[in-house]
């Protein structure tokens, strides 16, 4: 099945899987206003800060919540165990793809994407449902964890081994410019592969077989082991979500940037080449 579903997909799915809002921008404000002019029928809203991430620390700036806490907070929001689930945002995708990956590390079978986002439930004339919507608790317990991660000691050696992915925009991968965390540059051996090349000019995912090509053109040989990081853990999930769209399984440094460069004896390289 794929990891994703269109905006015809979900209108035909209403009221037989749970919807989640997770609408989100990296520095500003949580989405609850946006959520209240107008959102998915049924869904509700869940705030990436305190429901998809521990508070930030040694770990990074978005560290892997607690199961427990995580668990409590899905079920708050009505996820059940045995009902699918179907996340959106209007980041195109960035911040769902968090929530999707959580959910299928802890043991949920059926959780999707909305493709394209808010932007394309709106554009494909989807019914808008403003206010809040009473909560109602499910059932979801998490499981331990069964994606791949990688731990922090872990990262050099994957990368001289097998193939490790930046999913920031060039210039930080570069060390050009860095607006968020105190040092510049990449882990030594990272291949660039920014979320943007996911995407069509819609914001919509490229199918999978274009995404494959794309990520064998950046150097990630068929076959490879693949590992993704990010700036704090949010956003390299959307590199693996396309990839499981292209059929690869990839694994999360979750931790990221923002934790590798939170000591200074790490190495960091700078440039455009790994």
């Amino acid at each position: 099945m794929s990891p994703l579903v269109t905006p015809a997909e979900l209108d035909a799915l209403l009221g037989r899987v749970t919807v989640l809002d997770v609408r989100y921008r990296m520095g500003g404000p949580g989405g609850v206003a946006v959520y209240v002019e107008g959102h998915v029928p049924h869904a509700l809203y869940v705030d990436l800060d305190t429901a998809l991430a521990a508070p930030p620390g040694e770990r990074g700036r978005h560290p892997l919540p607690d199961p427990e806490a995580f668990g409590a907070a899905m079920r708050s929001v009505g996820v059940f165990a045995e009902r699918p689930v179907v996340v959106y945002d209007d980041w195109e995708g960035r911040a769902a793809a968090r929530c999707w990956w959580l959910l299928k590390h802890h043991g949920h079978p059926d959780v999707r994407v909305l493709d394209g986002g808010w932007s394309a439930w709106v554009a494909a004339g989807g019914e808008v449902e403003d206010g809040m919507r009473l909560p109602h608790t499910g059932d979801f317990q998490p499981g331990p964890g069964v994606l791949p991660v990688i731990e922090t000691d872990e990262v050099l050696a994957f990368a001289d081994r097998r193939v490790l992915i930046d999913a920031r925009n060039a210039d930080r991968y570069a060390g050009e410019t860095e607006p968020v965390d105190p040092v510049a540059g990449h882990v030594p051996g990272a291949l660039n592969v920014p979320t943007g090349t996911n995407l069509r000019v819609d914001g919509s995912f490229r199918s999978g077989t274009e995404i494959a090509a794309l990520y064998q053109a950046a150097g990630v040989a068929s076959g490879a082991e693949v590992g993704v990081y990010c700036g704090s853990g949010v956003t390299a999930t959307h590199d693996i979500l396309a990839l499981a769209h292209a059929g690869i399984e990839a694994a999360l440094y979750p931790g990221s940037w923002s934790e590798w460069v939170a000591d200074p004896s790490r190495p960091v390289a700078t440039g455009h080449q790994p």
